[in-house]
């Protein structure tokens, strides 16, 4: 495998964990907006992105393969508390 095969790997396997990190923070802003205005959006994105990565890669490891539905389980429910922790207690 060449690098850019294995860059090409890993940022679809990242990829995922980004999506949610943007999607999410963007979504609850529609809902909770009065809420939410005081937690920067770019803060929110940082830290869903990095934690939902971790659970991407602690998914891999404990499924042994990607794309597992416990792991984007695991995924959405690290995005909502994320901005819940963030922006919302």
């Amino acid at each position: 495998m060449g690098f850019l095969d294995a860059l090409n790997h890993a940022l679809n396997f990242f990829l995922p964990a980004l999506g949610m990190a943007l999607l999410v923070p963007s979504l609850a802003r529609l809902v909770w907006w009065k809420a939410l205005g005081s937690a920067g959006w770019f803060r929110q994105v940082k830290w869903a992105s990095l934690i939902n990565a971790a659970v991407l890669i602690v998914g891999l490891l404990l499924t042994g393969r990607d794309g597992a539905m416990l792991t984007y389980t695991g995924l959405v429910l690290a995005s909502a508390l994320t901005v819940w922790w963030t922006g919302l207690r």
